[in-house]
């Protein structure tokens, strides 16, 4: 790994009052992660690796990273600059899951997910290491956003990620984050595309911390082609995280109730998100407050049924909604106040809230897909299929 000096930012010659971050209230990150051992502070047109990278767009942040789009000044093109923090260990995982995808699969992980082109060390105000990878289209979606994807659209991305998925098990890899924002979109001969048509206007009170609000990208359902990035919470399979970071609406039960951290995972990922892409609307949506669990719990049984006693057993707080006979008599979060009525909702099953969202699909094709996420999303960890089964069956 090479080693970077660090640039002369403009910033260091500012007066003190000048340096302190503006307000911000674009959705980005925390601008009091940027310390030691955090973020490293970049600014628009800095050059990285001895002047071979130049800074000209941001396109995203994460918990462990900021990511920029550069001009590879040597070898005339654009790639992703993706700038972790220095403190923690997920980077060097990270690096030692790509090290091993280049030398395992070079060829064939080029068709799944977003290579490893180069990495090196930055020395700076926080010392950090950046990986320099492919570029595609960087969060094909926000957060924010309800997106139903045009039918065939939605068949494409779903296939090409269980590809993706399918490639990294095949070596002993799990993803960890498998969700619709590392499923990225690749862009068609963008090295042909100017410098001042993609750089980003820097944004002077709030530096250079806010993203862009849009990629200026257009990218069309004929000849999609998607690739799987972001190996921050990627893990060997014989090497599990204590901590996932799977996002919680899809979350495996074992992994809500007990922590366990298994191989199928990303599968059952994928089967939440077979409804979500088709129907545009999430299976399970988990508002992330103080009940979180219980909330996700409660939709669990509702939409696949009743928890089997391995795992009920761990629901501490089941006793709230269900008789010591597993009976549901209350759905209020929390439980019930006293002198209250206990809550009852008539919670639709998986099926009938896929019929109920109205997807573009005849009624074979509609049961077919109903009988996969079926499939797929069972609570025994061990009958659920893998992406290369997944593959061969439909």
């Amino acid at each position: 790994m090479s080693t970077s000096p660090p640039p002369t930012p403009p910033w260091r010659a500012l007066a003190d009052d000048e340096r302190r971050f503006k307000p911000v209230t674009l959705p980005c990150e925390w601008a009091e992660d940027y310390r030691p051992g955090g973020y490293h502070p970049v600014v628009l047109g800095d050059v990285f690796n001895n002047g071979q990278y130049k800074v000209i767009r941001k396109l995203g942040e994460g918990s462990y990273s900021t990511v920029w789009l550069a001009r590879d000044l040597k070898n005339s093109g654009y790639v992703a600059l993706k700038i972790l923090v220095s403190e923690i260990t997920e980077s060097t995982t990270e690096l030692r899951i790509l090290r091993h995808i280049n030398e395992a699969a070079p060829a064939e992980a080029g068709g799944h997910i977003t290579r490893l082109l180069d990495e090196f060390k930055h020395r700076g105000p926080m010392a950090v290491n950046s990986m320099v990878e492919e570029l595609p289209q960087f969060n094909p979606r926000r957060l924010e956003m309800k997106v139903r994807y045009p039918l065939g659209m939605a068949k494409s991305i779903l296939k090409q990620s269980l590809q993706a998925l399918a490639f990294l098990h095949q070596n002993g890899l799990a993803h960890g984050d498998f969700q619709p924002g590392n499923m990225l979109l690749t862009l068609n001969d963008i090295d042909s595309t100017p410098e001042d048509v993609l750089r980003q206007e820097e944004d002077v009170q709030a530096r250079s911390i806010s993203p862009p609000p849009l990629v200026p990208f257009t990218c069309y359902s004929e000849g999609l082609k998607i690739k799987l990035s972001d190996m921050g919470g990627a893990y060997f399979f014989d090497d599990p995280p204590t901590k996932p970071v799977t996002p919680l609406g899809l979350r495996a039960p074992e992994l809500i109730l007990t922590g366990a951290v298994n191989n199928t995972v990303d599968v059952w990922s994928f089967g939440c998100l077979v409804f979500e892409l088709i129907t545009g609307q999430p299976l399970f949506c988990v508002p992330g407050d103080e009940d979180e669990d219980d909330d996700h719990l409660l939709s669990l049984t509702a939409r696949l049924g009743t928890l089997p006693d391995e795992l009920f057993k761990h629901w501490k707080t089941s006793s709230l909604y269900f008789t010591p006979e597993r009976k549901l008599f209350n759905c209020q979060l929390g439980g019930v106040a006293p002198g209250e009525e206990p809550l009852m909702l008539e919670e639709p099953s998986m099926e009938e809230a896929f019929d109920q969202a109205e997807p573009e699909l005849d009624e074979d094709e509609a049961r077919k897909v109903k009988a996969l996420i079926r499939w797929i999303l069972q609570y025994h960890p061990a009958k659920r299929p893998s992406p290369a089964q997944i593959l061969s069956d439909y």
